[in-house]
């Protein structure tokens, strides 16, 4: 890459690396997603429970068709477009998620913005070519590679499914530990598991997962910052900790080891299941426990029962087990006060 060629992408604040693409795109896509899809999924709940024609009927459809820009616009945001551009990119995201579904909208937005901030500001007619360029490149890029990669994805959650279903004391384990592991990274795994469209018993697990990081971390580290502290991590995100884990690995084995057991507890005995949107979340909003009453209650499992499988296995269990597991640890002095503060 020569020094003219870098220079051109510093000045068009062009960064092409995984942390832009992987981490900062995708978790700008996880809110897009929140903002649209997921806040449609929950009125039109609401709706259908109270009887709210205007919430189920009117809203929820809207809110259903704008996810694709809404996750345009969100990516464009955190790449830092330009105005043109990141206007352009709800054009963008609707066609990539019409043709491609989420990963469609992911792909397109993020080349596409990027070009558009290539020719940004180039020319004296910045306001129709670099519309153009957006929306142009956008749209071929998602009908060549939306459809095949959707396809993709899709397929690749029905295998993870299917195998679920098949061996749900194995899958069950794998699939809560590895996305319980993702949600804490800087990656979104809500925005992986509407890739792959994860819902049903792996769905269940994923979500089972994710609780036990964030509850599991919640608990673990009230001792260092108080309940402001672990209600953050508990309904917002173990993210926070990743400067702590930085530090000390050690501190993320309670949280991973409660994952494990939870995962097949929620294929086997109490048969969890979840809907794409809310197997990533774990107790974030408590967005997972809407998404497991709505799979439930879709399968004709809806009530107290699946209220008090919730209550046990996002809550009770990740606080138990995570605490059994954290005291043993500073035991033998892996987990130390202060490993767990959080600078707030």
């Amino acid at each position: 890459m020569t020094n003219s060629f870098k220079n051109f992408l510093a000045k068009k604040n062009i960064e092409i690396s995984a942390k832009r693409y992987f981490i900062d795109a995708m978790s700008a896509m996880a809110m897009g997603l929140f903002s649209s899809l997921l806040v449609g999924t929950i009125l039109n709940s609401i709706g259908l429970k109270l009887n709210i024609p205007f919430l189920t009927q009117t809203v929820w459809p809207i809110c259903r068709d704008m996810t694709g820009a809404a996750i345009g616009i969100a990516i464009a945001h955190s790449l830092k477009a330009h105005t043109f551009v990141l206007f352009s990119a709800t054009i963008v995201g609707f066609a990539g998620n019409k043709l491609g579904g989420p990963v469609g909208a992911f792909i397109a937005t993020i080349i596409s913005t990027e070009l558009g901030k290539a020719v940004s500001r180039e020319t004296k007619i910045d306001l129709i070519v670099t519309p153009m360029v957006t929306i142009i490149s956008g749209a071929v890029i998602a009908s060549a590679v939306g459809p095949g990669m959707s396809a993709f994805m899709t397929w690749l959650g029905k295998i993870i499914m299917e195998a679920t279903t098949l061996q749900p004391f194995w899958m069950g384990v794998t699939v809560s530990v590895l996305v319980g592991v993702v949600l804490t990274l800087p990656i979104s795994s809500a925005a992986i598991c509407m890739m792959l469209s994860l819902g049903g018993l792996a769905g269940g697990a994923a979500t089972a997962g994710c609780a036990a990081q964030m509850i599991g971390f919640a608990v673990m580290s009230y001792r260092d910052n108080g309940l402001g502290g672990s209600f953050a991590v508990g309904i917002g995100t173990s993210m926070l900790h990743m400067p702590n884990i930085i530090k000390n690995p050690k501190i993320w084995i309670p949280p991973t080891l409660a994952a494990a057991i939870l995962g097949p507890l929620a294929t086997i005995i109490f048969q969890l299941e979840n809907i794409p949107l809310g197997s990533g979340m774990g107790t974030c909003g408590l967005v997972g426990q809407i998404g497991t009453i709505t799979a439930m209650e879709a399968i004709g499992r809806g009530g107290l029962d699946t209220y008090a499988a919730i209550l046990l296995l996002h809550f009770i269990m990740p606080a138990a087990l995570t605490l059994f597991f954290t005291f043993l640890l500073r035991k033998i002095n892996w987990i130390k006060d202060g490993d767990l503060k959080l600078d707030l």
